[in-house]
């Protein structure tokens, strides 16, 4: 249960990106969020766009492993390690604020999955 209730943390973590990257990126909020100018915000509208797709896909991968139940343990593994992936990644090239942001609460619910 408590694997579940992390999954769908981090699952909501994603809906909450993709709302930021897609429709909040050049609002004061998203740009406060990122800490961006917004002649940059403006200029990179699109491919933040694309990155909240990308957080939405997911956040719904995720969301289809917990409504699969038991039989969903290989779909949540796979998408939380791509969260995990994706985070690393992101650290490296990006902000390492990422790492804790996205990747840390994806590995705490990978390692909840395997202890419950």
């Amino acid at each position: 249960m408590l694997a579940n209730i992390l999954i769908g943390l981090v699952a909501l973590l994603h809906l909450y990106f993709l709302v930021l990257e897609m429709f909040l990126w050049n609002t004061p909020l998203g740009r406060r969020t990122f800490g961006l100018e917004p002649e940059f915000a403006a200029a990179s509208r699109t491919l933040a766009a694309n990155q909240g797709l990308y957080n939405g896909f997911l956040a719904a991968g995720l969301i289809w492993g917990l409504f699969l139940g038991a039989a969903g343990l290989p779909v949540k593994v796979f998408f939380l390690g791509c969260v995990i992936v994706a985070g690393v990644f992101g650290a490296f090239t990006a902000s390492r604020k990422i790492l804790f942001v996205q990747a840390l609460p994806a590995l705490v619910a990978l390692l909840a999955l395997y202890w419950s």
